[in-house]
């Protein structure tokens, strides 16, 4: 994303003026600005300020400064803006569709708190805000309410939509993001709280990937949905960078900016990496810190504030494209784009839903429609609706095409399938295979002309499946709705604008007309060259050769309006109230007005609005045309029930049945309206009058008989002669009337001459005689006889059956006749009549019974009977039952049972059978089945005609394995010769005449034929068949035969076919047919051979031409090297002189290569020169060691060789070790660097140093170098080397060669030291310089040999004290370095001593750090657990450091599970009061507490654990802690052990058991600190061992809850219905297991339920004279508080025994039996008990009994 600069739409102000909220409106018309001034500034979308107005306060009275604007939010539908401010109010305020408008306030909403936020959803009529007191709140536009969605503790900071506008999130002080869902956009994420940034976060976004937070921390957080942090971007280390204070996603999601100081940085989504990446921020100088950012809906713009008033506005965008000049395309994100018509300044934002980055944009249909694609979607728009529309889509690899016929769809052909997508849905709207994408022949109509009744969708497609097929297709539900098949092609069609009709013509012209809805079809007219529907009617108009035919009504097909006309119809215009049709006559272009009358009855029809159509109709004659619409207007006013309409409409049709019909419905309806004052026409009398006009004559008289009118109904049948029914209503209804309607229904039917109903009738009543008569009236004696058969009676009356017989044979119902005849026992007269009928299965039946010797004879004539018929397949079997064979076969073979007839002649004698088998064989053959027409051949004994067949059907090979069966093979061989030469002398036969020379295996003579006629292809083909071994010769020879007869094309196919491709070539060559042998050449041999063969072509020509063919084939300089390769100089030459001049050196210099190898040195020496290379002759003459002939060349054309020469002859001068010649010639050609090689390479170091130091002083440093690679880094060559330099003064030099001795190359200390000494010794004496330096490497290196002290001195002579002192104290020389610190260099004895002190700790000397650093001794000693050793040394100390120490120590035992040694430290000592130690004893307290000890040690642990506590809460009594938590706490403490120890002195004496027990129970009173499963066990125990049965009973009850609590983690299935009214707690800290183990367990377990079963134990707790728990301190009826008693804990009631000292008392019965008890016993125990008494309570005020 980059951000341009735009402009400046607010300045700057000197000082501080905040820009306070700001918010674009949806439909990006309008800005709004405000800042601290508290007036709303409106800027329209250019950013020009158009309006502006001032807010008010939600108090007057408080003055108008005493609040801020805190957010601006725009409605959905950018007409109003809520106003957020902090003095608790929004007001919502309508700004008006037009600038300048007044504004008004139109609702306020009162808050709990201040405005810090505001948002408002799109689509939504509610809007979001933020509340200092933490709350997120709905209101709406409407109404002064609002309600809470969420309540947080925290401030919310900042709130952001989601990029759907289906979701907030709400940022708060806290940290916390906290998301909220309006509506389950499907993405599956769940409300509440997100994620805890690290800082508030002010600057929050919802992108489309990820949560976006920063804040004062200066980092950037991307959070995922989840929750979890993707990605941070940390700017904490940047100094320019400070915190950010908004943040704003773009309106796609897909970038996010945030703004800071001075900076505003932009992140982009990239969706291929799955990570944000930050653009380039853009940085504004003195803009100062950024407090709001708001980007436009669009996404084109952003508008910053900032804290010093300024508004900046910037455009954003990725790219921007130019399209044919028209178009700007502003791609604002990945997957935004906004398309702008540069001509009209329209706009559309082109957004993709899902956030797929937009790959591809492109403008088709007139420039009218928009066609984008991503990954996964494409994206359709209509630049003149603005309908925007995604849909998925797979990447078809662009072969799709669109098409922009329809203004509504889009549609889309791939692959045979048609896709349409509907402008504004991002659905589908269907898709249909086809493979004709003419708009002529898909037709589509979307919701047009719909009627006002009608709400729903009309959809509708109409296409053709195949040429002859159309479909029609209802897209709403997706399926077919119709289908139908043309005889002829379909050229067009079109559905009417309803969809309930469609007109198509076919190839021939011929206009038809489907009627969607009854599934029928008309035809319309013939050779129809124009037809369209009228738009906005059902109107067809169309064009039949000279005629204009004009159907007004479509309903009536056969009506139809001609208008003779010129010319031909080109289009059809309807505009301001007129349709025209417009012909094109020649040049001119004349219009036919139509009727609009007509054509607007149909709209009113379409529109239900039948009174218009009616008005309209009165004003026409009565026309073909108008009948059509009179019965149309009738049948809609009878489904619209507007009864006086259809009434009308059927007296203008003259139609005066259905006229008077209606006329008495509605005066019924009038009738009724005026009896009962309701509509008469929803009565049920209208409603059957209605259904009896529609036929619907069950539906009537389920309408008379539901309301119980049976008499309606009854006549209603009557009326209609619907007899049967009425008869029925009246016996189902059990009506009194019912003999009387049969009477006259049978009357009526006898007077109406309807004898056979009336025998019907009869027949049922069971009057047979009387059905009988009637039946025979009506001329049906089949039905008299039927009865007769039916009632064995009957049958009896010979005369009645004669007479029926008659009748029967007369009517020709023979076989009736016959039954009848068989019934009376008439068996010859039966036989006749079957016989005379056909009926012979009856006739047989009856022979097999009464005349057996006739069966055969009957099998007879029933086939022949069967043959007469053409029933031959039904004849066969009879001839057979016959024993008619011969027939049967005929029959067979007549009835085409050709299997049968096999079966049948099988069985018959061979003779007579043959032209049979002929048949048979000739009918298998016209069914080309034959291999049963042989068979059946050869059974006829024509074996001749099955070869005959099969000749003539081409089968060679099956007709000569029969001629083989039948004929000789010499005769066989020579038929088949014969007839394949006949063959080949008839053109067009060679390949019959083949296959014969095969089949009689004679292939050559089929070569030899194909050769004879130069079919070579065919002769090839055989040869490899049945000659493969001469296939290579074959091809070769033809080769060669058509290349001596010039057939040099067929001859190059079969040297290639022959392998020998070069002989094509060469036959082309020889031809000079270059060409073709540079073709055969590379498709044969490849580039090589081509290239072989272009070179020999243009080596041919020579000149010109040959540089222009190697141009022609790219082959120039590849030729021209090739030449030169293969030593043609000339030709290389000739060529490059043409056209390669840069390359004749090169040619020149390989020719001298070439003759130099040959020896020819003085030729060579030539070429050199012509090549410009003399240096290169030279070279030859120095290789030949001429050196006459090399100086002459060099002096003539090369002097700078000259020095090559005087070099080749000082090598050969090395050569043979005469070094002086050498040097002189090399320092004559001034080259010494080579002398000084030579003397190198042969390790002549002393005179390669007196070169280098004569001639190349500055390589002295590298050959300095070079040298100690040679020698190496051995110590005693760099002794050498050292002295030597120092020796010649090079002092610097030889100190480097003293110091390159090393630990490395040198393993001697000593010789080490005198090494690095010796260096040293040179630096101060001839190179000060680097004396530092040195001195400092040397102490370093005697260092890491362990001359500490060494290196130390040496550093201390050079006056490096510091460093000198790092040494000391590297070396452990802890008293040197001291030493100097003190004497020499006091300013470093501070850091001398902090480091021993670093070292001490280090080394773990505390006895050492003591004398240094007393505390950090004793840290030493607690940190090596040292613990005697660091408490005796702070018991020395005393003071804070004793106590510091000790509470460490007791911590630390406590941590280690060592509370008892912790609690005896803490006794020997003391416990001082210091808050910081509270939390030690609280832990000691609650670990002793928890741990249980017997006998006299357990009274020791709690004793010293008491009065450790009782010193302590004396001490706090005098601090200025007294009362406060901490002390009260440790008096509690205190208490419980006092309790505690008391009850362990108890415990060895039987007198005070119930002491003990009542100190158990006690201390249940302080299960919030004692272990409660350990308490109530306790206290159970004891219970139970005084027999206080019931309450040991409840203790050990609730001991197993706890222990299934502590088992379980929880205490939510505690019951405690025990324990209420008591002062025992409920809720009480879980231990982390159980006290006891569970062995211990089952045992109190087991007692409990021993003692359950006793009906003597209740489950109740004692009480007492309060009437409460007789240990709760506190009585819930009368709320007084008892104080405890010091010995049992039980309250005090009466009787109570005071003390001196505090609010102390007790139970003067329980002090009297503890005392006396203490006193007899003298235990020491209870003795000390009472000491303590004494001690913290005093002497008790009237004692009975007293103790000093």
């Amino acid at each position: 994303m980059q951000l341009k600069h735009l402009k400046t739409l607010v300045s700057p102000q000197d000082g501080a003026a905040k820009v306070t909220a700001m918010a674009w409106a949806p439909n990006n018309s309008k800005l709004a600005v405000s800042t601290v001034d508290r007036v709303v500034t409106l800027f329209d979308d250019q950013g020009e300020k158009r309006d502006k107005f001032a807010t008010k306060p939600a108090d007057p009275a408080l003055g108008k400064k005493c609040y801020q604007v805190s957010a601006l939010a725009f409605s959905p539908d950018s007409s109003k803006i809520a106003v957020g401010q902090t003095d608790n109010i929004i007001f919502v305020y309508r700004l008006g569709e037009k600038w300048g408008e007044k504004k008004t306030i139109c609702n306020k909403i009162i808050c709990t708190g201040a405005i810090t936020c505001l948002v408002w959803p799109p689509n939504h009529p509610s809007f979001v805000v933020g509340l200092s007191d933490g709350k997120v709140r709905l209101a709406g536009a409407k109404g002064s309410k609002s309600q809470t969605i969420y309540a947080t503790e925290s401030y919310v900071v900042s709130l952001a939509l989601s990029p759907s506008g289906k979701g907030i999130l709400s940022g708060h002080a806290d940290g916390t993001v906290v998301r909220y869902l309006f509506e389950d956009d499907g993405s599956g994420l769940a409300q509440g709280p997100v994620c805890r940034h690290t800082c508030a976060p002010y600057a929050l976004a919802w992108a489309s990937a990820s949560i976006m937070a920063g804040g004062c921390d200066r980092r950037i957080v991307a959070y995922g949905q989840n929750g979890k942090v993707l990605q941070q971007f940390d700017y904490s280390n940047q100094d320019d960078e400070k915190e950010f204070m908004c943040a704003c996603a773009s309106p796609s999601g897909q970038s996010v900016v945030m703004g800071s100081f001075d900076r505003i940085r932009v992140y982009d989504w990239a969706p291929r990496k799955e990570a944000w990446e930050e653009a380039p921020s853009k940085v504004i100088p003195n803009l100062y810190t950024v407090t709001c950012l708001s980007w436009k809906k669009d996404g084109s713009r952003l508008v910053a504030g900032s804290l010093c008033g300024a508004v900046e506005l910037f455009d954003c965008c990725l790219r921007k494209v130019l399209y044919r000049n028209k178009f700007e395309m502003t791609y604002v994100g990945l997957s935004q784009v906004i398309v702008k018509n540069l001509n009209t300044g329209a706009r559309v934002v082109l957004k993709s839903h899902y956030g797929y980055e937009i790959e591809k944009v492109q403008i088709m249909g007139k420039e009218r429609y928009l066609v984008a694609h991503t990954s996964d979607t494409l994206l359709l728009g209509d630049l003149a609706s603005c309908k925007l529309s995604e849909v998925a889509w797979q990447d078809t690899g662009g072969n799709e095409k669109f098409y922009f016929e329809n203004d509504n769809v889009c549609m889309i052909f791939n692959a045979g399938e048609l896709i349409l997508v509907e402008y504004g849905i991002n659905d589908l709207l269907g898709s249909v295979r086809t493979e004709f994408m003419n708009p002529h022949l898909i037709s589509i109509r979307i919701n047009e002309r719909r009627q006002k009744s009608d709400l729903t969708d009309n959809k509708k497609l109409a296409y053709l499946q195949d040429l002859h097929t159309a479909c029609i297709v209802d897209l709403q539900m997706g399926v077919t709705i119709a289908t139908f098949t043309h005889d002829l092609k379909i050229n067009w069609l079109e559905l009417n604008e309803t969809g309930r009709k469609l007109l198509f013509r076919d190839k021939k012209l011929r206009l038809h007309l489907f009627d969607i809805e009854s599934q029928s079809r008309s035809s319309l007219l013939n050779y129809c060259s124009y037809v369209q529907w009228v738009p906005l009617s059902d109107v067809v108009v169309a064009q039949n050769r000279g005629n204009l035919c004009v159907w007004y009504n479509i309903d009536m097909p056969d009506r139809v309006t001609m208008f003779p006309l010129k010319g031909e119809v080109v289009d059809l215009e309807r505009l301001n109230g007129r349709t025209e049709v417009l012909v094109q006559s020649g040049v001119d272009t004349i219009s036919y007005t139509l009727d609009e009358g007509l054509i607007e009855f149909g709209t009113a029809m379409d529109d239900g609005d039948l009174l218009r159509g009616l008005s309209f109709l009165e004003t026409l004659e009565m026309t073909s045309e108008t009948e059509a619409m009179w019965k149309t207007l009738g049948e809609l006013a009878l489904q619209t029930m507007q009864l006086k309409i259809a009434e009308r409409c059927y007296a203008a049709l003259g139609d005066v049945a259905r006229a008077r019909y209606m006329r008495e419905t509605n005066l019924l309806s009038h009738k009724i309206f005026n009896e009962t004052g309701l509509d008469g026409r929803g009565h049920y009398l209208v409603q059957a009058k209605l259904a009896v006009l529609n036929k619907q004559f069950k539906l009537a008289e389920s309408m008379y008989l539901e309301r119980g009118d049976v008499d309606s109904a009854i006549a209603m049948h009557k009326e209609l002669n619907r007899w049967d029914d009425a008869i029925a209503v009246a016996e189902s209804r059990n009506h009194s009337e019912v003999e009387a309607l049969r009477t006259e229904y049978f009357e009526w039917l006898l007077s109406s001459h309807q004898e056979e109903r009336a025998g019907e009738w009869k027949e049922r009543q069971g009057d047979f005689m009387a059905a009988i008569t009637l039946y025979m009236k009506a001329g049906l004696p089949s039905k008299a006889a039927r009865l007769v058969m039916q009632e064995k009676e009957l049958v009896s009356q010979s005369d009645l059956l004669q007479h029926i017989a008659s009748a029967l044979l007369k009517s020709g119902q023979n076989e009736k006749a016959g039954e009848l005849y068989e019934m009376a026992h008439c068996h010859q007269q039966a036989m006749e009549a079957y016989k005379s009928g056909g009926a012979f299965r009856r006739a047989v039946e009856l022979a097999r019974a009464s005349f057996p010797s006739d069966v055969v004879h009957l099998e007879e004539l029933w086939g022949r009977y069967l043959s007469k018929q053409k029933q031959f397949d039904a004849a066969i079997m009879h001839f057979i039952e016959a024993g008619c064979l011969q027939e049967a076969i005929e029959a067979a073979i007549h009835a085409r049972q050709w299997n049968k007839a096999v079966q049948i002649l099988e069985t018959q004698e061979p003779e007579g059978c043959a032209k049979f088998y002929h048949q048979i064989a000739q009918h298998y053959a016209s069914t080309r089945d034959y291999k049963l027409a042989e068979q059946y051949f050869i059974k006829a004994g024509s074996p001749r005609e099955a070869m005959d067949m099969y000749i003539g059907v081409g089968r060679w090979e099956e007709a000569y394995e029969l001629a083989c069966s039948c004929m000789s093979p010499e005769d066989t061989r020579q038929l088949y010769v014969t007839r394949a030469r006949a063959l080949e002398e008839e053109e067009g036969h060679l390949r019959e005449a083949e296959r014969l020379y095969v089949i009689v295996e004679e292939p050559d003579l089929a070569i030899t034929m194909y050769k004879k006629h130069k079919q070579y292809d065919q002769m090839i083909r055989l040869v490899s068949t049945h000659h493969e071994d001469l296939l290579v010769d074959t091809h070769l020879h033809l080769a060669k035969e058509l290349e001596a007869e010039g057939q040099i094309r067929e001859a190059e196919k079969h040297f290639a076919s022959g392998g020998d491709w070069k002989a094509a070539v060469n036959m082309y060559r020889l031809r000079n047919h270059w060409e073709d042998a540079y073709r055969v050449a590379k498709e044969n041999g490849g580039s090589n051979a081509s290239n072989q063969v272009a070179y020999l072509w243009a080596k041919s020509l020579g000149g010109e031409s040959a540089v222009k063919l190697l141009t022609k084939f790219g082959l120039l300089e590849a030729a021209v090297d090739y030449a030169t390769e293969n030593f043609s100089f000339d030709f290389a030459l000739d060529v490059a002189k043409v056209a390669l001049k840069s390359k004749l050196p090169e040619i020149h210099t390989k020719k001298a290569l070439y003759l130099e190898d040959e020896g020819k040195i003085s030729e060579a020496e030539e070429e050199f020169v012509r090549a410009g290379r003399p240096k290169e002759a030279v070279l030859m003459y120095v290789h030949q060691q001429d050196w006459a002939s090399a100086q002459r060349v060099a002096e003539l054309h090369c002097p700078e060789s000259i020095t090559d020469v005087l070099v080749g002859q000082a090598r050969v001068a090395f050569d043979q070790k005469d070094y002086q010649k050498a040097e002189s010639y090399l320092l004559r050609a001034d080259r010494p660097d080579v002398v000084a090689s030579f003397y190198k390479e042969n390790e002549m170091w002393v005179d390669a140093l007196r070169i280098i130091k004569d001639y190349l002083p500055h390589k002295l440093d590298d050959f300095q170098r070079e040298m100690e690679a040679k020698t190496g880094k051995d110590y005693e060559n760099l002794l050498s080397q050292a002295r030597a330099w120092e020796q010649s003064g090079e002092h610097s030099r030889a100190i480097d060669f003293y110091l390159q001795v090393t630990t490395q190359n040198c393993k001697d200390n000593a010789i080490l030291q005198s090494c690095w000494e010796r260096a040293v010794d040179l630096a101060l004496k001839f190179v000060p310089a680097r004396c530092t330096d040195v001195v400092t490497l040397v102490s370093d290196r005697l260092a890491n040999i362990g001359k500490y002290m060494q290196a130390g001195e040496l550093l201390m002579e050079n006056n490096l004290v510091k460093e000198s002192l790092d040494m000391f104290m590297a070396g452990e020389a802890w008293d040197k370095a001291r030493e100097i610190a003190r004497n020499i260099a006091p300013r470093y004895e501070s850091y001398v001593e902090e480091a021993y002190v670093q070292y001490l700790k280090q080394q773990n000397r505390p006895d050492k750090m003591q004398s240094v650093d007393l505390d950090g001794a004793l840290k030493m000693y607690a940190q090596s657990g040292q613990w005697e050793k660091c408490i005796e040394l702070a018991e020395k100390q005393g003071g804070d450091i004793k106590a510091k120490y000790v509470a460490l120590y007791a911590a630390h035992l406590i941590k280690s599970n060592a509370a008892l040694s912790a609690l005896k430290l803490f006794d020997r000592m003391g416990a001082p009061a210091n808050p910081q130690n509270f939390n030690i004893y609280k832990h000691l307290s609650l670990e002793i507490f928890g741990s249980s000890f017997e006998g006299s040690q357990g009274y020791q642990i709690y004793a010293m654990l008491r009065n450790m506590l009782f010193d302590l809460v004396n001490q706090l009594s005098r601090s200025p802690e007294s009362g406060n938590l901490p002390h009260r706490q440790f008096e509690e403490h205190l208490l419980i052990a006092h309790y505690l120890a008391t009850r362990a002195a108890c415990g060895s004496l039987k007198q005070l058991e119930k002491i003990l027990t009542k100190l158990s129970v006690s201390l249940l009173r302080y299960t919030a600190t004692v272990p409660a499963d350990k308490a109530f066990y306790e206290a159970g125990l004891h219970c139970r061992a005084v027999g206080w049965d019931n309450m040991a009973f409840i203790f050990f009850n609730r001991f197993l809850d706890l222990s299934e609590a502590i088992e379980e983690g929880s205490l939510d299935m505690l019951d405690n219905t025990d324990f209420a009214d008591t002062d025992i707690p409920f809720e009480v800290p879980l231990s982390e297991s159980p006290y006891l183990p569970e062995d211990k367990r089952e045992e109190v377990k087991e007692w409990v339920l021993a003692v359950s079963m006793d009906q003597k134990v209740e489950q109740v707790l004692p009480v007492d004279e309060r009437g409460t728990y007789e240990a709760a301190l506190s009585c819930p009826h009368t709320h007084v508080v008892s104080l405890p008693c010091v010995v049992t804990g039980y309250p005090v009631l009466r009787q109570s025994v005071e003390f001196r000292k505090g609010s102390h008392c007790a139970n003067q019965v329980d002090w009297n039996k503890f005392v006396t008890t203490a006193k007899m016993s003298s235990s020491e125990e209870c003795l000390d008990v009472l000491r303590f008494l004494n001690q913290w309570c005093g002497a008790p005020l009237n004692p009975s009994y007293s103790f000093k």
